[in-house]
């Protein structure tokens, strides 16, 4: 437990609940959604025919995703079953619940399809006023990489504007932090969408001041894998005033270093856990 004069984090069920539900799916947001988090985290990519499909990977991952035959998806031909140049009625026939993710032994197997991201929100909001909970917030990452444009995802401009309209429609700006690992989205982000937080994502070793002069601008939230977070990075992040909100933090040892580094949120595959440190 921390003590009362120190400010619990927000809770981000990661993927929805990955270590506890098939990730990105509608059975993981509802879960993480019961259990308590504040902000469900997901990924989102691009259909063929322009949705916003909620998926960690622009293919079929071979690790969780079969064939709408229901045979399993061999690794090597992953990347043929392409979401980009998949019309979203295609994508709904595969299923990705029914195969335990190897390294997550607690999840819970459930067909499902990987959803659109308004069919995500639809279902939470009503979920959130069942459960006479307050408004869920929403940490969506746009997945892009340079070395994808054309093939896997559209170019930047046109990713985040299909990402904003949807988020514009389902009414949720004001409760949503805009995640990427690439700089360029952001830098378009900060213009389209001036009142949207913007987390830049963090996984390497390059000292924050060279990330942040890449970037161009202070954003409101740095989220850099847990693994690299030191109370150095820690104290330049607050002494900017951006937001902390390392992720994935899964064991409970890990969640109590984090959590003396006073973070914003924290990330992880398992609200459960960290919920049980409150």
């Amino acid at each position: 437990m921390l003590p009362e004069s120190t400010r619990f984090p927000e809770v981000h069920g990661h993927r929805g609940c990955r270590g506890l539900r098939p990730e990105n799916t509608v059975p993981a947001f509802r879960e993480a959604l019961r259990l308590g988090v504040d902000a469900v985290e997901l990924d989102v990519v691009i259909s063929a025919d322009r949705q916003v499909v909620v998926s960690h990977e622009p293919w079929m991952s071979a690790a969780i995703c079969r064939l709408p035959s229901g045979a399993p998806i061999r690794p090597a031909e992953a990347r043929q079953h392409n979401l980009y140049q998949l019309p979203y009625a295609r994508i709904r026939e595969y299923d990705c619940g029914r195969t335990r993710h190897p390294g997550f032994p607690e999840q819970q197997p459930a067909p499902a399809a990987k959803p659109l991201l308004r069919e995500v929100v639809a279902d939470l909001e009503i979920l959130t006023q069942q459960l006479g909970r307050p408004p869920v917030k929403y940490s969506i990452e746009i997945k892009s990489e340079p070395a994808h444009e054309g093939q896997f995802q559209p170019p930047p401009a046109e990713l985040l504007a299909l990402v904003l309209a949807e988020l514009q429609a389902l009414q949720i700006l004001p409760r949503t932090t805009l995640l990427c690992f690439d700089k360029r989205i952001l830098q378009l982000a900060r213009f389209e969408a001036p009142t949207l937080p913007l987390c830049l994502l963090i996984e390497d070793e390059l000292p924050l001041a060279a990330h942040l002069t890449a970037l161009g601008f202070t954003p409101a939230v740095v989220g850099p894998n847990f693994r690299l977070l030191t109370p150095a990075l820690a104290a330049a992040l607050a002494t900017q005033h951006i937001r902390l909100v390392p992720w994935t933090v899964n064991e409970p040892t890990d969640m109590r270093a984090v959590l003396a580094l006073n973070p914003w949120a924290i990330t992880t595959d398992y609200p459960n856990r960290l919920l049980a440190l409150r």
